[in-house]
């Protein structure tokens, strides 16, 4: 493979939701291990669904659409996936949220010798279509990897790599899948899906869950499940359709050309925030114990310094839910939690105040956790709580006056 070819290569990405190629080395794809091609005058669509990778940006898993057509001469794996460092202002599209895809067109043995080398597994699915259904798929795919309409503004749920195939199968099936999945109720929420994706970077899945607003707690269909490109493939194979005289699958094989090497996404999200309180409460004892021992003013200055890196993680926030156009920012409780108010406290005489509405913002967040269908926010809960009230405790009694402690309360008689 051409370097430029490899680097055209390694420009697909997920953000949260991004995907890519890299990673550990294996033996390339074998030809043996390809589904036969198609007689010359027939043709085949495969949908294959590459599993999780290593970098942080692959856990969601990536998929394609195969088109196999001897006569044209198609062997090439289309999809949505690629994007462009040296587009315009990428860096502000990016924080923006306003990052231009593309869709193409690869060699299909190049694409998959790549997620071969990167150790991830490859599913492939022969789609059963007639030959007109098939010249739509065909036509809709070639005209959207053209220069004039392959880019698409990207979407981390609604308008992503997986829901772009989702959108040209389902309209060269005359608007099979929309009937059947539209309305079906989902099996998990769009954050059930992102945290079961993540949970095993625990500091890529905690910026997630703070940045995630309630958006994606939100009562779903299957239809937007299908953002995931592992629930894209398992919803089909529940599809039927009549074919002669019965019903017939619309997925007519279903086979893993590659186990890889990389663990599996778990079925379910696991049981994540005691991790996150183990830190918190160790976190929060470490404040106790400094500010027992050490200088009041150093004591002080610790607890100051956490509530500014919660305020500085919590003003970024609120530009990440008004200024861009990240619309699962919001509406988003965390910055209750990582509360700009910290930044009062900087001041003696508005510390008390400070430390009023960080508590507040605490016991609204339990609140709003305890209360079934709200937005999910234990696992943040369980790391920021302890530390802040602690914090919070620590700066209440720390002296309000410059170049002192606060003056004693006057006891009656003396």
């Amino acid at each position: 493979m051409s370097w430029n070819g490899r680097r055209w290569l390694l420009k697909r990405a997920w953000l949260a939701a991004l995907l890519c190629m890299a990673g550990l080395v294996t033996a390339p794809v074998q030809a043996q291990s390809l589904p036969p091609a198609p007689p010359e005058g027939d043709y085949e669509v495969l949908l294959v669904t590459y599993g999780p990778g290593a970098e942080i940006w692959e856990r969601f898993g990536h998929n394609a659409l195969w088109l196999r057509e001897p006569a044209r001469g198609l062997d090439h794996a289309f999809n949505f996936g690629f994007f462009d460092f040296e587009q315009p202002n990428f860096l502000r599209r990016f924080v923006q949220g306003r990052m231009l895809y593309f869709a193409a067109a690869v060699p299909t043995a190049q694409e998959l010798d790549w997620y071969r080398q990167a150790g991830r597994s490859v599913r492939v699915q022969s789609i059963d279509l007639g030959p007109l259904e098939y010249a739509h798929l065909r036509d809709i795919l070639l005209a959207q990897v053209d220069a004039a309409n392959r880019d698409y503004l990207y979407d981390y749920y609604y308008d992503n790599c997986s829901t772009r195939l989702r959108d040209v199968l389902n309209m060269a099936l005359d608007g099979l899948l929309a009937q059947q999945f539209q309305d079906q109720a989902e099996v998990q929420t769009l954050r059930e899906h992102t945290r079961r994706a993540t949970q095993v970077d625990p500091v890529y899945y905690l910026g997630l869950e703070i940045g995630l607003g309630e958006p994606v707690d939100r009562h779903a269909t299957r239809w937007d499940e299908m953002f995931l490109p592992s629930v894209l493939a398992d919803s089909l194979l529940e599809v039927t359709r009549l074919k002669g005289q019965g019903l017939a699958p619309l997925v007519s094989s279903d086979r893993v050309l590659s186990e890889g090497r990389l663990p599996a996404m778990p079925a379910e999200p696991a049981v994540v925030w005691p991790r996150y309180l183990g830190v918190g409460l160790l976190l929060a004892v470490l404040l106790i114990l400094l500010a027992r021992f050490a200088p009041t003013a150093l004591g002080t200055g610790v607890a100051l310094a956490w509530g500014l890196v919660l305020a500085t993680a919590g003003l970024g926030l609120l530009a990440l839910m008004l200024a861009t156009d990240h619309a699962i920012t919001r509406p988003n409780i965390n910055p209750l939690l990582l509360n700009p108010a910290w930044v009062l406290a900087l001041i003696p005489a508005w510390r008390r105040f400070a430390v009023m509405v960080v508590v507040f913002g605490v016991i609204a967040v339990t609140a709003i956790a305890a209360w079934p269908g709200g937005q999910y926010v234990v696992d943040v809960l369980a790391l920021v709580a302890p530390v802040s009230l602690v914090a919070a405790a620590i700066v209440w009694r720390a002296p309000r006056r410059a170049g002192g402690e606060s003056r004693p309360a006057t006891v009656p008689g003396t």
